[in-house]
């Protein structure tokens, strides 16, 4: 049975026009002009409608499939609006991909991110560079967060937060933290309230991350690059420190998301003496 509150809409077909929102979410080409267009995100699974819930974020509808009704009626609280119910296998049709968790959620975009906002806050700032993979700013933001990261700022070119995959390799994680984007780049420490900001290479010349940071006093901003690439000689000339990930072995680099997890612990830890 459905929760009570719930404005349920059983719908029959994939092709309900009730439904475009939701239609070819595995498109990245189609979803990164669609979204931003039309002011809206999706969010997908429980945990992180949850989450959308929490920061008060407007939802304009919600899909899922009947054996996730109940459920779902916990995770939106007191929310009320169209919550369309589909069978599985139509589910799958609709949006490209087998949605297993639990449901999605249109969201209406919430306003930009203010910088000032960002910098004017205590902390460390993570910053990044032309990253293009969804997934892999949404695994930065995440551990940049649970590693005491106050705010995230990225380059104009840099993959939207926002999108599907994003928010849920972050696992929610671009919802509740703070973070804007740059309207020119490079950028230098002005730009950040005057945080020396720390470029990830990984150039063997550079000095090592732990012993980098003992050349900064304070809040820092720690810069990371696209993948393969990693920052330009530019964007490394316009930081105040370089630094590198020591590594064994044959390796010679990490993964970018990996790379932020390492450094920003680095930075915590660095905090805790």
């Amino acid at each position: 049975m459905a929760p009570p509150h719930l404005e349920v809409l059983r719908i029959d077909t994939a092709a309900d026009p009730r439904l475009a929102a939701f239609r070819d979410l595995t498109d990245v080409d189609l979803r990164r002009t669609l979204e931003p267009e039309a002011g809206i995100f999706m969010a997908e699974g429980l945990l992180v409608i949850e989450r959308v819930v929490a920061a008060g974020l407007e939802i304009e509808s919600v899909l899922t499939a009947p054996k996730w009704l109940d459920r779902l009626g916990e995770c939106l609280g007191d929310w009320r609006g169209p919550t369309y119910v589909l069978e599985e296998d139509h589910l799958q049709s609709l949006t490209g991909y087998r949605v297993h968790r639990g449901a999605l959620a249109c969201v209406r975009r919430p306003p930009a991110g203010d910088i000032d906002d960002i910098t004017r806050r205590a902390g460390d700032i993570l910053v990044l560079g032309d990253l293009v993979d969804h997934t892999n700013v949404g695994l930065a933001i995440r551990s940049a967060t649970a590693m005491g990261i106050t705010g995230v700022v990225l380059s104009p070119r840099c993959a939207d937060p926002l999108y599907r995959r994003a928010i849920k390799s972050s696992m929610g994680a671009v919802i509740t933290t703070p973070w804007a984007r740059f309207r020119e780049w490079p950028v230098s420490s002005q730009d950040l309230a005057g945080r020396p900001l720390v470029a990830l290479t990984p150039d063997p010349s550079a000095p090592a991350l732990d012993f980098a940071l003992r050349s900064c006093a304070g809040d820092v901003a720690l810069v990371a690059g696209g993948e393969g690439p990693g920052l330009s000689a530019d964007e490394q000339a316009t930081c105040d420190v370089r630094a590198r990930i020591p590594m064994e072995s044959s390796i010679d680099s990490l993964n970018v998301a990996a790379a932020v997890a390492v450094a920003c612990y680095a930075l915590r830890m660095r905090k805790s003496f």
